[in-house]
């Protein structure tokens, strides 16, 4: 029998109305998983292949033709806007199914919420952090919501392999099982995956199932990829002679602003585009600046901006415009378009500077393209030149050729990062201890060891580590020891497990309202006093009165353009093939045809330094009289370990910035000597724990000022440096 005779009749209607004239091959492969073992499922393919659908179809014939006797199907997503485009798109499919679909998040209607935990059937769109009040909160009402739960399926499954809480996931899934006997399938969903055995492991955390990856044929694509440069020039007035025969090139106009700015209007005019940055600054100022320009052509503003901090309803509006073919909407954005939200199809994506990593570049492609169009992706690049002569790697622009890296990894070698194991997330460890004493009440030591280390998260880490745990969690008062030697939360531990704030596990800072008049425009986090003027949602505000109690801003609306600026800053870090790829790429003749004339000019000259200076044959390349130049070529963490070994010899060595490939380092002695010193570095016994680590060093992390700081600087170690990683990348570029 055929896949498509064994879906649900209601299923086959619906694939008859919307005149689908095949199943995908993901969508049949996933449904010969379901319907003939019980295996866990991992679906990894493009964006708008099916594979929501892949899933839903299966599952859903299964709930048709054996219904369970509470909720059957739990959706998970790691946003709401995800939530409530899939629940449109269920709404209609479930039309003739008499199968009900519930969102559950913060913004999701309280008679809905009741109306499932009274009667609970058919399917549950949640985040995890709902996920988590409802088991710590409503304990009873989850043994009967999910008594005879059947599947749980998890959205952006790369995402939250990516984030601490897809730890906090796995915990509270694992939680679930525990409290209701009950081990439903898995199926994980994603668009962007590298190692997909990682992700199996992921899935199959605490399951004790097999997870099956079908492998399907979506044939060769073809990809329209560009990359254009824009120099902000210097005049002849820009250029000083300090009287040493030193000549400094500084900036000093905007004309590669400008070009850039009339470029992007160009390219993008009627044309469906999302413009994606790598800051929110850069989002507001852009869309601001293309503003401008149509409104001196007379062009229809279509400029949109899309990201955390522009309000959830102008960021609704914004995505129902773009799914409507009436308007070619231009929209500014971060990584809040990068997840799978329906925007109907680009005609393109433009991406401004460098994507942060090979991930997030297939994560943005994969946003364009859609529905049989060949993928759309444009670079841009604006570069301000000042350069000394005396500095022989200040010419090099490496986020140019990390780009072309990237893309030549992606597209050539379908390579993505692998999601580095996190085997000490002791502030996790921390949260989720915190969260069971909640829901359980009072529990032994010994309880609440097992019910904790058990967890498939925390396997890797030693009961004394716990135990170090709880009694500094009890010296500091956020746990307290009863009469009977129990634990419970402490008089601390109650005002962090009380606020609204302890179900998410990610840093979020405090934001402040802006509002003109009723309206909520979106957030800042700094006060910006009466009559100055900030963006805000490609917009120009001027502050008219701010109310610090209520953390409100009121504002009024002016013409013009504006900044505005956030403290959190993305932290980026390079895997070692990533910056290997960048080593070929400079000592690669290769032309590059998505490269602009400007573009390849610019490589040429930075290929011809870098060729000329030593680093892509020499370990250390002098950069002045004491100052060197560490090129190993290897990742961000096997470099940090490297600088922190460098550190323990007493010699002075940093990254100077936080995705940079080489280390400069201070010595008084000659390169050889350097070069030996880092040779037998490498050929030690090097122990972890002798470095001279900063005292307060950690990986970042919400709860981390209830962690002993030894835990901190062993996660640290454990889990950050890579000395084997070191040695074996430094040996092989030495052969």
């Amino acid at each position: 029998m055929d896949v498509f005779s064994r879906l649900a009749p209601f299923i086959q209607d619906f694939i008859y109305q919307s005149k689908w004239e095949e199943l995908r091959g993901n969508q049949v492969a996933a449904c010969e998983v379901i319907f003939d073992s019980g295996d866990n499922l991992l679906l990894s393919s493009g964006t708008a292949s099916g594979k929501t659908e892949a899933a839903f179809l299966p599952v859903l014939t299964e709930l048709y033709n054996k219904p369970s006797n509470s909720i059957g199907v739990m959706y998970i997503s790691p946003l709401k806007a995800l939530i409530n485009d899939q629940f449109k798109r269920l709404e209609q499919l479930l039309i003739d199914s008499h199968i009900p679909v519930t969102k559950w998040h913060g913004d999701a209607s309280i008679t809905r919420k009741n109306k499932l935990i009274k009667d609970p059937s058919g399917i549950i769109q949640i985040t995890p952090e709902s996920l988590e009040s409802l088991i710590t909160n409503k304990r009873g009402a989850c043994l009967n919501m999910f008594s005879d739960l059947r599947f749980i399926i998890i959205d952006e499954v790369h995402y939250f392999m990516r984030d601490v809480r897809g730890i906090q996931l796995l915990c509270v899934l694992e939680r679930l099982k525990k409290l209701t006997g009950v081990n439903p399938r898995r199926i994980g969903l994603s668009a962007t995956l590298g190692d997909v055995s990682l992700a199996q492991n992921w899935l199959n955390t605490g399951t004790g199932r097999e997870c099956t990856a079908p492998i399907t044929d979506e044939g060769k694509k073809r990809i329209g990829l560009h990359i254009e440069r824009f120099v902000n020039y210097a005049d002849k007035r820009d250029t000083k002679n300090n009287g040493s025969g030193d000549n400094t090139i500084s900036t000093g106009g905007d004309i590669g602003d400008r070009e850039h700015y009339e470029y992007l209007f160009r390219r993008t005019l009627d044309k469906k585009t999302i413009i994606f940055t790598n800051s929110r600054e850069e989002t507001e100022f852009i869309i601001a600046n293309l503003k401008e320009i149509a409104l001196k052509n007379k062009a229809p503003d279509v400029y949109r901006v899309h990201h955390g901090n522009v309000s959830a309803l102008i960021r609704e509006n914004t995505e129902d415009e773009m799914k409507s073919a009436d308007e070619k909407i231009v929209t500014g954005a971060t990584v809040t378009l990068e997840l799978g939200i329906d925007i109907g199809s680009l005609d393109q994506a433009v991406q401004i500077g460098t994507p942060y990593n090979v991930s997030s570049f297939a994560q943005r492609l994969g946003r364009c393209g859609r529905r049989g169009q060949i993928p759309q992706l444009l670079f841009t690049f604006v570069e301000s030149i000042q350069i000394s002569s005396a500095d022989t790697l200040g010419p090099i622009n490496w986020d140019f050729i990390r780009t072309i890296a990237i893309i030549e990894l992606y597209i050539k070698e379908h390579w993505i990062e692998p999601i580095p194991p996190q085997y000490h997330a002791y502030n996790l460890l921390y949260h989720q201890t915190m969260s069971n004493l909640k829901s359980n009440g009072e529990m032994s030591p010994a309880a609440l060891a097992q019910d904790m280390l058990s967890l498939g998260c925390f396997k890797s880490i030693p009961q004394d580590d716990y135990k170090q745990l709880l009694s500094y969690l009890i010296h500091i008062e956020q746990l307290q020891r009863t009469e009977h030697g129990g634990l419970i939360i402490g008089r601390e531990g109650e005002k962090i497990v009380n606020s609204h704030k302890f179900l998410s596990v990610f840093i979020a800072p405090e934001y402040l309202l802006v509002k003109d008049e009723n309206r909520t425009i979106g957030t800042v986090d700094k006060i910006y006093p009466v009559g100055v003027r900030f963006a805000l949602a490609g917009l120009t505000w001027e502050t008219v009165d701010v109310n610090v109690k209520s953390k409100v801003i009121f504002v009024k609306r002016v013409p013009g353009i504006s900044v505005v600026d956030w403290d959190v800053d993305f932290v980026n870090e390079l895997h070692t093939v990533l910056v290997r790829k960048i080593r070929s790429v400079l000592l690669s003749d290769e032309p590059y045809p998505y490269l602009s004339e400007r573009c390849k000019e610019r490589l040429i000259e930075i290929q011809y330094i870098t060729r000329n200076s030593g680093i892509l044959e020499n370990l250390v390349t002098p950069l002045s009289d004491k100052k060197y130049a560490v090129f190993p070529w290897i990742g961000t963490r096997q470099l940090t370990t490297l600088n922190y070994a460098l550190r323990h010899r007493r010699i002075k060595s940093k990254l100077p910035w936080p995705s940079c490939v080489y280390l400069e380092v201070i010595f008084d002695g000659t390169k050889v000597e350097l070069e030996s010193i880092i040779r037998d570095i490498i050929h030690s016994d090097l122990d972890l724990y002798d470095l001279p680590l900063p005292d307060k060093v950690q990986i970042e992390g919400k709860y981390n000022e209830f962690i002993p700081l030894k835990l901190l600087r062993k996660q640290f170690i454990e889990d950050y440096l890579d000395f084997e990683g070191l040695k074996n990348d430094v040996i092989n570029f030495c052969k």
